[in-house]
């Protein structure tokens, strides 16, 4: 029981939450954790629309969303707490880095060779239609995000700022996915960039190991954000206009 109590202890620690506020470094971290929780988030968002939208009313459809939206935040919380402790240990921090340098490989891969895995739903029987979605979108959204939660905790192991960052980002994906969506489909480039950028994280979070012990200030990475979203943008009209 202590050892939860100390696990979760900062995100109810005031002092934690008043610095982080107070702190614009703090606030530029937490606008990258939001960005790359949207960009990580599109084909969630798209999945949990869909599961949703299966439902034949506008109100169950709703209702689905909520309580999705609702499950999201808890487990968030719980696996923040639990990800921020385990991030400390060295063989964690290994694994983390290694297991993000396979997804970026395994984007990159399918890119080239053309192929894509499709994720299968599952279906519960003998339960209501609006149950059994509820339940599915939480095992979608769990399936879907355990990867942006690794990258968020990779990226500062603050829990107040990743839950910040976090919350904000699911909201965001709720609320704007179809802007995301319709932004990403203008510019492609997008989506290659954040994998990039989960690299550039890799190895990042692989650099602060004991062995090696090199930290890289998150300024630097809300600075490599803002390079590659510059980039990215220059790539994408280039292209437009060599296409032509």
């Amino acid at each position: 029981m202590d050892f939860i109590v100390k696990l979760y202890q900062p995100f109810f620690d005031l002092h934690n939450w008043q610095t982080v506020i107070t702190t614009p470094n703090d606030w530029l971290i937490i606008l990258s954790l939001i960005i790359m929780e949207c960009l990580l988030s599109v084909d969630n968002s798209i999945v949990l629309a869909a599961q949703a939208h299966s439902l034949p009313q506008r109100k169950q459809q709703e209702e689905a969303l909520f309580y999705g939206i609702w499950g999201a935040f808890i487990f968030r919380f719980l696996v923040i707490g639990i990800g921020t402790y385990l991030i400390n240990l060295e063989w964690i921090k290994i694994l983390g880095s290694l297991y993000l340098l396979y997804m970026a490989f395994n984007f990159f891969h399918s890119k080239i060779t053309n192929s894509h895995k499709k994720i299968k739903l599952f279906r519960i029987k003998g339960l209501s239609p609006l149950l059994q979605v509820i339940i599915s979108i939480e095992f979608t959204d769990i399936m879907f995000s355990l990867d942006s939660v690794l990258t968020l905790i990779a990226i500062s192991n603050n829990p107040v700022i990743i839950l910040i960052g976090s919350i904000v980002g699911i909201i965001a994906m709720r609320g704007v996915a179809e802007v995301i969506m319709t932004l990403m489909n203008k510019i492609p480039e997008l989506e290659p960039m954040a994998y990039v950028l989960i690299t550039f994280i890799a190895v990042k979070l692989f650099l602060t190991i004991p062995a090696i012990n090199i930290e890289i200030p998150n300024t630097i990475f809300t600075l490599v954000l803002a390079v590659a979203f510059i980039v990215t943008f220059i790539i994408h009209f280039w292209r437009k206009k060599r296409a032509r």
